[in-house]
């Protein structure tokens, strides 16, 4: 669409491809251009790479991306367009066939996994394979060919109608938005108000394209053809409402009406037969809104629909039948398009300003023609027309089946199965949300209620591998109206359960995962176990204690058996400090019995990383969750992808693998605002601003976790609440305000006359820190009172990690004559330095205690040995706190510059140039982070002039040189 608006719109002037910079003037729309045009800019310079319009239908939206494009051709860019299109969003990676098909030639020039991955997901290989690729694989591939396409020149993607394209499309597309920093690419989208597909509505920059002010909503009016005048006038401009499109079009039914009136309403309204079955077919669905529910298209006023279908009553037969094939369809292209007839058919309907014809392909006017013309037909004219296209589709099945099952009366199973077998070949191209659509579809037109039933359990299933748990929470929640099967019934609740688990919304998962395990326990302990380990999780995030004791009460319901990895998690996540021995020998033997097969491993590696984590065996966790990693990527389970990521970045940053723990946090968040993962999309972003504070920026951690929790309540996220606190502590003793610190771990306990922890596994971490802060507070009664608290709710023995937290605390907080003892007893077990800043600063409050002792030379050593790993994990307050106590302690120290030059590299830089400096060469590198090597050469061209060096024969000597931020 081109209104909103170009002023000189003339029928059919402004379809096909965009005009010049110079062309006519957008009325109105001054601060929109504004922020566009640095856009464009950005591609070869500094500032955003993405930016997100959004509006109602016929705001403009489409006219900024025309002049955009535009303005970017004109600037000598390289454009790549795309626009969603109801016929093919349940086709997956239907956009990315259309965005990439003017750069489809470099596919065969991508590394061999990438180019086979690409060429089986867009249908490019007949030969089809063993198995269907993996996402990673096919996204990466993707951004490769876009990089390798903007080295030439700066590339702009331009993507209109967002909320229309496949799933599959919309992954793929973020994929590449989140890694466009610093690269020679822009991308502009487009979508609707209401329908921003959830990886876009909230984690880029967005520009609402709102209504035009009065006066702008007049100029666009004067300068139609035929300018409204008088009454008729106010009734425009009150009845658009500022939206460009409406202004226009009332504009020209105003002018084809007696003396300038307004032709009546209700001409054409919608079909009373629209709520049958054949109304909600694919081709009005939306699997790109915000909760991944099968809703129809954006719904039009009858005042909008009357309005787009004015011209219809006009036109001859044969074009509105060619008008409604296409509307149906859901393509422009003629080609996909049968018995449509000859450019005679299409000439009323140019002249009405209706389409534009031109190169083969039929444009509408704006995208709601389309939903118009549906709506003004008839419901047996609409069933024909899916019928005719479902006969001319019987080469294409998927779409062949989509058509008939718009065109379905009723239940129909033949056209159910046909649905089916679509979905099977969606999931062995790794399109399971495509193979969702298709079920949920399929359900529907399954006459019996069992067989519906165990097909929307099926689409569950591909909708969780998907990642979309709120979608799986809603096809699970029909379930229940169709069958009063209990294992079936079951099955729902594990389904809706699970929807709930990476959310905060504890107790309702709880509610769905504690019955099942409760009623599933002797007919089928294995759903019941499954439902058990699952609840683990919700659980441990609230930390309430009924939730726990209901568990363990389940848990003895079921037949004992050999301790498996669901057994282990749940113990581990309930009862994480009893019997530790016992519980760390069954950990080790579900490891070493791990399942072979991928679709087991894959569950049992989760669950054991993460009773790993719990259990303080945190090398094991970053083992096995790493390795879960590896396996989630194959399988493209983006929802899952979120929580594991986060454990394991948890892992690393325990484990003082700080650069990894920030990567794998980052990768986290945006995982999880794409599942709808709220706990994830809360805890990430306060895991990255706990690192921010403890590298000195004390202000940005702050900033971070106001963002991450705003509009949040953490009173029943026992665990988050914890880690809310342990944040904003590290930020005030990166400061060097001991007293807010104090405040803050202060609340990670509860404020009574014996004090006990918020959450029983979270807060006993901070009681070290709490120690220190008190000690610099003079709150060091108030600290001894939760010391002693907290070690009533410690089982003995504790996890090397918790004993040297616990004596560091008792140290700090005892009699001198008693301190010495603890601090040796924190700092002198090998097995604590496998967590090296907490290791390293009980070495710093012990050096301090024995300087101040008159003790230097035997605080040196333990001072040299913290600085040490406080440069290495470039913890800057800490660098400097070590330094000037070495200096009082008599030990002449250089000035430390920990990593002035690696705080320029972007963490992909940094990687590259580490691997770089190993010596592998730009091909071996790009096979391992899935980039060309074209675009490795790329970056460290960049990398060196921000190092100072020329070439990377020098990378070994300044990246030794640097402080390892792993």
């Amino acid at each position: 669409m081109n209104f909103g608006g170009f002023s000189d719109i003339s029928d059919g002037s402004d379809f096909g491809a965009a005009g010049q910079e110079t062309g006519p003037e957008l009325i109105g729309r001054d601060r929109e251009l504004a922020r566009i045009t640095p856009l464009i800019g950005a591609a070869d310079g500094t500032g955003p790479r993405v930016l997100v319009l959004t509006g109602e239908p016929g705001a403009g939206k489409s006219a900024l991306v025309d002049r955009a494009v535009a303005q970017a051709v004109e600037r000598g860019r390289r454009v790549l367009r795309v626009r969603g299109c109801e016929g093919e969003q349940d086709l997956g990676f239907a956009g990315v066939h259309q965005l990439l098909r003017p750069v489809l030639a470099g596919v065969d020039r991508l590394p061999a996994h990438q180019r086979d991955a690409l060429r089986h997901a867009l249908g490019m290989d007949r030969t089809g394979g063993s198995s269907a690729p993996d996402a990673l694989t096919i996204r990466s591939a993707v951004l490769t060919l876009l990089l390798d396409a903007a080295a030439d020149r700066p590339l702009l993607l331009a993507v209109d109608d967002a909320q229309w394209l496949d799933v599959g499309s919309l992954d793929v597309l973020a994929f590449a938005a989140r890694r466009l920093d610093a690269e020679a690419v822009a991308l502009l989208l487009a979508a609707r108000d209401g329908a921003v597909p959830v990886r876009f509505d909230r984690d880029f920059p967005h520009l609402p394209v709102g209504p035009l002010d009065r006066a702008a909503a007049g100029r666009l009016l004067d300068a139609q053809p035929r300018p409204p005048q008088g009454r008729i006038r106010a009734q425009i401009l009150t009845q658009a409402a500022g939206n460009p499109l409406a202004l226009i079009e009332l504009t020209r039914a105003v002018t084809r009406g007696p003396g300038g009136d307004l032709a009546p309403y209700g001409a054409f309204t919608r079909d009373p037969g629209s709520g049958d079955l054949a109304a909600h077919g694919a081709f009005t669905r939306d699997p790109g809104s915000g909760d991944l529910a099968t809703h129809g298209s954006l719904p039009l006023t009858a005042r909008l629909v009357d309005l787009f279908a004015a011209d219809l009553p006009t036109l001859p037969s044969a074009t509105r039948r060619a008008l409604l094939l296409v509307a149906a369809a859901g393509t422009a292209r003629l080609s996909d398009v049968p018995d449509v007839g000859g450019p005679q058919v299409w000439e009323p309907a140019e002249r009405t300003g209706l389409v534009h014809v031109d190169g083969g392909e039929v444009r509408l006017r704006h995208p709601l023609v389309r939903s118009a013309v549906q709506q003004a037909a008839t419901f047996v004219e609409r069933r024909e027309a899916h019928l005719t296209l479902a006969a001319a589709l019987a080469h294409e099945p998927d779409r062949r089946a989509w058509h008939l099952a718009s065109a379905a009366l009723g239940p129909d199973e033949e056209i159910a199965d046909a649905l089916a077998e679509s979905a099977r070949r969606f999931q062995h191209r790794g399109g399971h949300a495509a193979a969702a659509t298709a079920l949920e579809r399929a359900a529907e037109l399954t006459p019996a209620p069992i067989a519906r039933a165990r097909r929307l359990l099926a689409a569950a299933e591909s909708a969780m591998y998907a990642g979309h748990p709120q979608w799986v929470g809603e096809i699970a929640g029909r379930v229940t109206t169709l069958t009063d099967d209990p294992h079936l019934l079951a099955e729902a609740s594990l389904r809706a359960g699970w929807s709930l688990a990476v959310t905060l919304r504890h107790d309702d998962s709880l509610a769905f995962l504690l019955p099942v395990a409760a009623s599933m326990a002797t007919p089928a302990p294995a759903l019941a176990l499954s439902a058990l380990g699952t609840a683990a999780t919700p659980a441990y995030n609230s930390g309430d204690p009924r939730h726990r004791h209901e568990i363990q009460r389940i848990a003895g319901l079921l037949a004992p058996d050999p301790d498996g990895p669901e057994r282990v998690w749940t113990h581990a996540a309930t009862q994480p400090f009893s019997d530790r021995p016992r519980t760390l020998k069954k950990l080790a033997h579900a490891v070493d019995t791990l399942p072979s097969d991928t679709d087991r491993t894959l569950p049992a590696l989760v669950t054991l990383g993460g009773a790993a984590w719990i259990l303080d065996e945190t090398d094991e966790a970053v083992r096995l969750l790493g390795r879960a990693m590896d396996h989630l990527r194959r399988a493209a389970t983006a929802g899952a992808n979120c929580t594991v990521a986060q454990a394991l970045a948890l892992a690393h940053f325990e484990s003082g693998a700080w650069g990894a723990a920030r990567a794998a946090a980052e990768e986290a968040f945006w995982l999880a605002t794409e599942a709808g993962a709220d706990n994830v999309a809360v805890g990430s972003p306060l895991l990255q601003a706990t690192l921010r504070a403890a590298r000195g920026d004390h202000a940005g951690a702050r900033a971070q976790v106001a963002d991450a929790v705003r509009g949040r309540d953490l009173r029943a996220s026992r665990s988050l609440y914890v880690r809310h606190r342990h944040a904003l502590a590290l930020a005030a003793l990166a400061e060097g305000d001991h007293e807010t610190a104090y405040r803050e771990l202060r609340r990670a306990f509860t404020d009574e006359q014996r004090p006990a922890p918020v959450h029983y596994h979270a807060s006993l971490y901070h009681l070290a820190d709490l120690a220190a802060a008190a000690v610099r507070a003079g709150r060091t009664d108030d600290a001894r009172a939760v010391l002693a608290g907290a070690r009533r709710t410690l089982a003995q023995p504790p996890s090397p990690r918790l004993a040297a937290i616990v004596h560091r605390a008792a140290a700090l907080l005892s009699e001198p004559e008693d301190a010495e003892a603890h601090f040796r007893a924190a700092t002198e077990d090998p097995a604590a330095s496998r967590w090296p800043f907490e290791h390293a600063l009980a070495r710093l409050d012990f050096a301090e205690w024995l300087r101040r002792r008159r003790r230097a030379t035997e605080a040196r050593p333990h001072l040299t040995a913290a600085l040490e790993t406080f440069v290495r994990l470039d913890a800057r307050p800490w660098v400097e706190r070590a330094t000037a106590e070495l200096r009082a302690a008599g030990v002449a120290v250089t000035s430390v510059a920990p990593s002035d030059a690696l705080a320029g590299l972007t963490p992909q830089e940094l990687e590259i140039a580490q691997l770089a400096a190993e010596g592998l060469t730009n091909r071996d590198i790009g096979a391992r982070l899935y980039l060309s090597p074209r675009t490795i050469g790329f970056h460290l061209h960049k990398i060196f002039p921000k190092l100072g060096i020329t070439g990377r024969a020098q990378l070994r000597d300044v990246l030794g040189r640097l402080p390892n931020t792993d």
